[in-house]
């Protein structure tokens, strides 16, 4: 049956990525992404503002007002 070809859709394909998904759930490792000293947490508090400072700004491409011609 491996050399039928079954398109998209593979059913062996997703069998055997379920299997292997549960199987990394199963194990329950996590990697730890705590910080390992006081620099570090402070680098991560300060990358997580710049990133939530990034996220609040408007996105030119949707911030158009198409009630008006462009030129």
């Amino acid at each position: 049956m491996a050399n039928r070809n079954e398109g998209e859709g593979s059913r062996s394909a997703a069998r055997r990525y379920n299997a292997g998904a549960t199987k990394t759930a199963r194990k329950k490792k996590i990697p730890n992404a705590a910080p390992r000293s006081e620099r570090e947490r402070e680098e991560m508090e300060q990358a997580e503002k710049e990133g939530r400072a990034r996220a609040k700004e408007l996105d030119p491409a949707e911030d158009v007002d198409y009630s008006r011609p462009t030129k």
